[in-house]
């Protein structure tokens, strides 16, 4: 989130982009890179233009496929890069109706601008008896949308399904994707062949383990109850917020907890967060009031120029979150959300990076629901190679702001920084209960800011009890994989906490050698491996060659 101490230079050309969002209230985003974008041409020759030989296996296909929406695919030609070439296929800036991007070799879907998944459907699902004038743009009758009268009577129900391989990318900074209120997702890969959001710098293979900042990201809009309201009240029951920047409203918030955004497993959401206003920019994944109908599992977020996923408000449950090379807070939870996290692996960039976690409500300690976040069997890294990765929070996990956090059965390899910040402010402060939580820090340890103190910090993580320790000396292999140390700590069954948590009888995101839920859906870097160093397929810098 808070990024206050970067000097940037920003050059755009042409027309002022549109703002998007990624931080939380009253913060400055890191900036993305603007990558080295290639543009097709816009206006054919008389003459073909040769189709490009590609350099590596992949083969362009023929032409884009069909889907139901009535505005289609629109053809933008053929790119090449170092794993072939690929016919581009981008998607109408809304979907007005239910569609299939099926997997087709040779094929990237791309995303030019905005993309809105049907029309925002209001606080509640607009009926007869009250019509509704979604604000969300291109929400007409033109453009496909079933409308009574020129409004909504009920929810377009859109789902957005794309199959298991299926490569998408963004065409430039202000592309993301918007998955609105009264609409679905459905992105379901597999352990082998994942679904992938990426940049068009990635296909053209000119991406570094430095890149970052290239498109905007994914954002699941949702109806569950939110705090920090831009119209509305908590107290009220009318509370909603705006996507921070957002030059077109993209509105969440609402009542209902167990709301439905759809589902998202075994997704690489790579090189995302580009900055598009005046400080503020998405992060990889962005979840606004989801619900518990939502379905999170097998994530990994690369190289995001802002957090590696924020959750504003709503009721969030997922397991199996990686987040990588985050230039920012790598789990960012705030506005009072309501989340469960299981296994969990966060490991940052050499040099590069604010805190591991950040967990608050910006400042409005009196709004209900408080944040509250429960998170299982983790392993979050700030990298020795690091004189401080830490920037605006100060310490490798930020705790303040009407928020409750509980830590189970995790690991914090930290040595070059302070552990644990934790800032009172508000009548109740920000809470800490830590169970079977090993870290390794500096020789500072604990921040107390605001109400807190230092010694306070240390008394509320309790080294010493509750199989707790601030002494690591950690055996990991492979980065994030227990060794014998941590082996030997004594775990704390994480179902006493949340129903929807796993027991375990270890600490960390992985047990040891034989536990290998991180292989084959996610992508290396040079700073986290997941497979074979060898294997080129696996690349982040590179694409599946299926």
């Amino acid at each position: 989130m808070t990024r206050i101490n970067r000097t940037m230079t920003i050059l755009l050309a042409g027309a002022a982009l549109p703002l998007l969002a990624g931080c939380g209230a009253n913060e400055i985003a890191s900036p993305g890179t603007g990558g080295n974008v290639i543009i097709n041409p816009g206006t054919p020759t008389p003459t073909p233009t040769p189709t490009p030989t590609p350099t590596g296996g992949i083969v362009a296909a023929t032409a884009c496929p069909a889907i139901a929406d009535s505005k289609g695919l629109k053809d933008d030609g053929i790119i090449t890069g170092p794993t072939g070439s690929y016919r581009v296929c981008t998607l109408p800036a809304i979907i007005a109706k239910s569609t299939i991007l099926p997997k087709i070799s040779g094929l990237v879907y791309q995303m030019n601008g905005r993309v809105d998944v049907g029309c925002d459907g209001g606080f509640t699902a607009p009926t007869t008896g009250a019509p509704f004038t979604s604000t969300t743009p291109g929400c007409t009758a033109a453009n496909g949308v079933t409308l009574t009268g020129g409004q909504l009577t009920t929810d377009t129900n859109v789902t957005l399904t794309i199959n298991a391989g299926v490569i998408l990318i963004g065409n430039s900074g202000p592309s993301w994707l918007a998955v609105n209120r009264g609409n679905k997702i459905d992105a379901q890969g597999n352990a082998t062949t994942p679904i992938i959001f990426t940049s068009r710098e990635n296909v053209l293979g000119t991406n570094t383990d430095n890149s970052i900042g290239q498109w905007g990201g994914v954002v699941l809009l949702g109806r569950a109850r939110i705090t920090d309201c831009n119209t509305g009240s908590v107290a009220a029951n009318t509370c909603e917020r705006q996507t921070e920047g957002a030059a077109d409203p993209a509105a969440f918030g609402g009542i209902d907890n167990t709301y439905n955004a759809g589902t998202m497993k075994y997704v690489q959401i790579r090189y995302s967060g580009y900055i598009l206003g005046n400080g503020v920019e998405l992060q990889a994944l962005t979840t606004e009031g989801i619900g518990s109908g939502t379905t999170l599992d097998f994530i990994q977020s690369h190289n995001s120029s802002d957090d590696g996923a924020e959750f504003f408000g709503g009721t969030v449950n997922f397991k199996h979150y990686i987040a990588t090379g985050a230039d920012d807070d790598s789990l960012d939870f705030d506005t009072g959300g309501q989340g469960n996290f299981q296994y969990v692996i966060l490991a940052q960039r050499p040099g590069a990076g604010d805190a591991l976690f950040e967990i608050d409500s910006n400042g409005n300690e009196a709004d209900t629901p408080r944040t509250k976040l429960n998170i299982a069997n983790f392993t979050a890294i700030q990298p020795q190679s690091s004189t401080n990765n830490d920037a605006n929070d100060q310490a490798s996990a930020l705790f303040r702001g009407n928020s409750d956090t509980t830590l189970i059965n995790g690991i914090i390899v930290s040595p070059n920084n302070e552990c644990i910040r934790m800032n009172g402010s508000g009548t109740t402060v920000a809470t800490l209960v830590a169970r079977s939580v090993a870290m390794q820090c500096n020789a500072t340890k604990y921040i107390g800011t605001g109400t807190y103190t230092a010694a306070q910090v240390s008394a509320a993580f309790g080294a010493g009890a509750n199989n707790n320790i601030d002494t690591l000396v950690p055996t990991l292999t492979g980065l994030f994989i227990n060794g014998a140390t941590e082996t030997a700590i004594v775990a704390t069954d994480p179902k006493t906490i949340a129903t929807f948590f796993d027991t375990t009888t270890y600490i960390g995101a992985v047990k040891d050698a034989n536990d290998n839920w991180f292989k084959g859906w996610t992508c290396n870097s040079g700073y986290a491996s997941f497979d074979s160093t060898t294997n080129a397929n696996r690349a982040c810098t590179s694409l599946p060659i299926t």
